[in-house]
């Protein structure tokens, strides 16, 4: 998974011709609001007043009630690296009632990940997530506490473990064969990257999750389209513009509806779910053998029914099942799918690459056979553009957003307990101070790089954590590392890819619920093995 913290945006939408039922007009607002002017002030004078203490980070000044809001424009990360320009590693805005403090050099990021990451480990909440997370009772929403941290450890030893990882092997080459036949049936046609990748990363996710046999017989029968629905759905609603997240006093009147839509999503998710708990329980005995002598694995619901049957320290709710389910299925989908469109369209953008990465898995698989899960690790110069694109295309520009659990200090300045916190990885990650020619794509920095420092997805180096860091990182890494790989090194090695004739690549993006490009990257394939068969 690219990430678990992939769902939630306060920011609107863009691509739909300005039409966006989260956008609600500034004058309403600010009439709604007016008569709460006073209190908004009052308690913004408050949060100014330290009492001695040091003072809060510099920023721009704000409107009254709507406070920077109105010279942001929708590409945030944009709008806010010209700040960083302006005031430097660490600064604050007001968005409507609430402190944002953004966070943009290395050495502070690490103080708020590192030395004070407990301080810093809970999430600053907002509707769209309280939603999706069966109000917080999730991996990626959940405050740091001992029943996220008990999920956490679910997740990652028992689900996502090394053993379970290489034991689901079967079913993330099925599905990218899969992907290399449907692309071979329609040779020398324009292909939608950023579709074929979601749609198989969603086939594996739904097969790992339910197993092959659900997949097969379900209630639903097709089970994969009624996830697509489910997951594109929450990721339109949660990609709008929410007033009440800026204003937490008019929650209540859910003005945009988002609270309701993002509900009726999950009833939708809730009857898939149950469903298929259903199902399972009916018929655990044969699934479960099937699934054990088929696939040599017990799949995600299997082992999440069994913990639940628990009376230990390890068993969790249905709610708490539930709510682990949709973290895989929206973390590991919309950002997994953008990196690898990201990915494909810097190689085509850059031939020399491309010529590089198309050698390495001659050598290393050869043209006469298929990539496999073991080719992987030796694919050195293709982790490096993966790792670039990420330097440059991080899906999450500032992670998801944090808010301390108490007032602390950061690089000299006051940072109230309850603020919003981003860190600002897109800005890091393109710092001159820590990067040579930081605009420049160059995957050789990560192979010709000197000195004892990661440079991996672990977080574990300031300078780059496009994956977040310390108590918050991922967990789903090793997962989301193996299918951004499969997926591309096999549309790489099976065929050659150009740009339809007459088009030009278009490099732009757009904010959103993960960093995406603006138009999407449309290729046209031609066979590139001898063997008709290895596309069967």
């Amino acid at each position: 998974m690219a990430a678990l913290n992939t769902h939630g945006s306060w920011w609107p939408a863009e691509g739909n011709g300005g039409k966006n039922d989260g956008d609600l007009p500034l004058a309403l607002l600010a009439v709604i609001t007016a008569a709460l002017l006073p209190l908004l002030w009052y308690k913004r004078s408050i949060s100014s007043s330290q009492n001695g203490a040091p003072p809060l980070p510099p920023g721009p000044s704000g409107l009254p009630v709507v406070g920077y809001f109105p010279f942001l424009g929708p590409s945030l990360h944009l709008e806010l690296h010209k700040l960083v320009h302006r005031y430097g590693p660490i600064f604050k805005f007001y968005l409507g009632s609430n402190l944002h403090i953004v966070v943009n050099s290395a050495d502070l990021a690490k103080v708020v990940t590192g030395e004070q990451d407990e301080s810093f480990a809970n999430r600053a909440q907002h509707i769209a997530g309280l939603a999706t997370s069966y109000n917080a009772s999730d991996i990626a929403f959940a405050d740091n506490n001992a029943n996220r941290r008990k999920l956490r450890k679910v997740l990652v030893h028992e689900v996502l473990s090394n053993v379970n990882l290489e034991a689901s092997n079967a079913y993330r080459r099925r599905e990218v064969r899969k992907t290399i036949k449907n692309v071979h049936e329609i040779i020398g046609n324009e292909v939608d990257i950023n579709e074929i990748a979601f749609s198989t990363v969603l086939s594996v996710l739904t097969s790992i999750v339910f197993g092959k046999s659900m997949v097969k017989g379900a209630k639903y029968s097709n089970l994969v389209a009624e996830m697509r629905k489910f997951v594109s759905g929450v990721v339109e609603i949660a990609g709008e513009l929410n007033i009440s997240d800026f204003f937490p006093m008019l929650a209540s009147f859910d003005f945009q509806g988002v609270e309701q839509r993002m509900k009726k999503q999950m009833k939708l998710f809730d009857q898939i779910f149950e469903s298929s708990v259903e199902e399972r329980i009916n018929s655990r005995s044969a699934i479960k053998e099937e699934a054990v002598k088929e696939e040599g694995r017990k799949d995600f619901l299997q082992i999440l029914l069994e913990l639940q049957e628990q009376n230990t320290e390890t068993s969790i709710t249905m709610t708490q099942m539930k709510a682990l389910v949709v973290d895989v299925f929206l973390g590991g989908t919309d950002a997994t799918s953008a990196m690898i469109e990201w990915t494909m369209m810097e190689i085509l953008r850059n031939r020399q690459v491309m010529n590089k990465v198309q050698d390495e898995l001659a050598e290393i698989v050869g043209l006469d056979n298929i990539v496999e899960e073991s080719h992987l690790p030796k694919l050195k110069y293709l982790d490096a553009v993966f790792k670039e694109t990420f330097r440059l295309h991080p899906p999450l520009p500032f992670l998801l957003p944090r808010a301390p659990n108490k007032t602390c200090t950061v690089g000299g300045y006051t940072v109230p307990k309850g603020s919003t916190i981003f860190l600002n990885v897109w800005a890091i990650q393109r710092d001159p101070q820590y990067w040579e020619n930081p605009s420049e794509f160059n995957p050789e920095r990560f192979l010709n790089y000197k000195g004892s420092e990661k440079w991996d997805y672990a977080g574990t180096n300031s300078k780059f954590f496009p994956l977040g860091s310390g108590r918050r990182r991922c967990p789903g890494v090793s997962l989301g590392e193996k299918m951004m790989m499969h997926i591309l090194a096999s549309l790489l090695h099976s065929f050659d890819w150009r740009l339809p004739t007459g088009q030009k690549l278009d490099v732009s993006d757009k904010f959103g619920i993960a960093l995406k490009k603006r138009k999407p990257l449309i290729a046209v394939p031609s066979p590139r093995l001898k063997d008709v068969s290895l596309y069967s």
